[in-house]
């Protein structure tokens, strides 16, 4: 028996093809910057901070207390490492989103408040929740691959926690740490990808969890070089920061990247009505 071709019921022509109604996804151009754009973003993120220190300085207490717990429960019980990783994973969005709400109020010419900072993603939660859901899924297979890379290619037995560093660069472990640093640096890249405009796009256009993936991990593609350069100035800020005493520099590199994120977004993606 042979199967009948769907028939679009908005034509007078029974017999016609069907045509799929247009796509209801709001239409978005990714533009392409160069490398000096890190420096516009950061030069508008230090902007922010200094138009609202108050606001800026309570984000920046709260990534430097996540910072301190996770280097106390790694140095007390190290077991729960992960366990509190993935908490500050599913915090840390949330809080990033209060920044961005600051910088976008202040972009439409509006007046930031603490309140409205916290509480900005309570209306996008289905989509938060999906887009949080996806990191930490990704950071358990992360801790799940350095587990195996660990066994098959650490060579000097169990490192305790106070000889870390010293065990893991021994020459006798130079295998391990080649293939740490690819599997660790092909996981970090795609939970990058994901995240670098996802949730600043969540929380400007309130899209699915997916189609704002789908566009961060497009905006990638289109300025990889860019996007490149963007991770390292990441990185090493917060790693300076982590170096300094106590690491009281994320007072700072917190609410800094914060703010430079959605201003990244906003140079990156651009809407009809912009």
């Amino acid at each position: 028996m042979r199967a009948e071709l769907p028939t679009n019921p908005e034509s007078p022509d029974p017999a016609a093809p069907y045509i799929p109604p247009p796509s209801s996804a709001p239409r978005k151009t990714i533009l392409e910057v160069g490398p000096s754009s890190l420096l516009r973003w950061l030069r508008l993120a230090v902007g922010d901070m200094r138009a609202h220190p108050g606001i800026s300085s309570f984000y920046g207490v709260a990534f430097w207390t996540m910072a301190l717990v996770l280097g106390a429960v790694f140095k007390s019980n190290p077991e729960y490492t992960m366990s509190i990783a993935s908490g500050c994973l599913l915090l840390g969005p949330f809080l990033a989103m209060g920044l961005y709400e600051v910088s976008r109020r202040r972009e439409l010419g509006l007046a930031p408040d603490l309140a409205s900072s916290i509480t900005c993603w309570d209306t996008h939660i289905p989509s938060m929740g999906m887009l949080v859901l996806v990191l930490i899924v990704l950071e358990l297979l992360w801790g799940r691959a350095s587990l195996v890379v660990f066994a098959v290619f650490f060579n000097t037995g169990m490192p305790s926690t106070t000889g870390v560093i010293q065990a893991v660069f021994n020459p006798d472990n130079w295998e391990f740490l080649i293939a740490y640093a690819v599997i660790g640096g092909a996981f970090a890249a795609l939970v990058f990808s994901i995240a670098v405009v996802s949730i600043p796009m969540i929380l400007d256009r309130d899209t699915d969890a997916v189609f704002a993936a789908i566009t961060s991990l497009e905006v990638v593609f289109h300025n990889t070089g860019t996007m490149v350069c963007w991770g390292i100035v990441i990185t090493g800020l917060v790693l300076l920061a982590l170096l300094t005493p106590w690491a009281v520099g994320l007072l700072l590199v917190g609410p800094l990247l914060g703010h430079a994120s959605w201003h990244a977004y906003r140079g990156l993606v651009q809407w009809p009505a912009d």
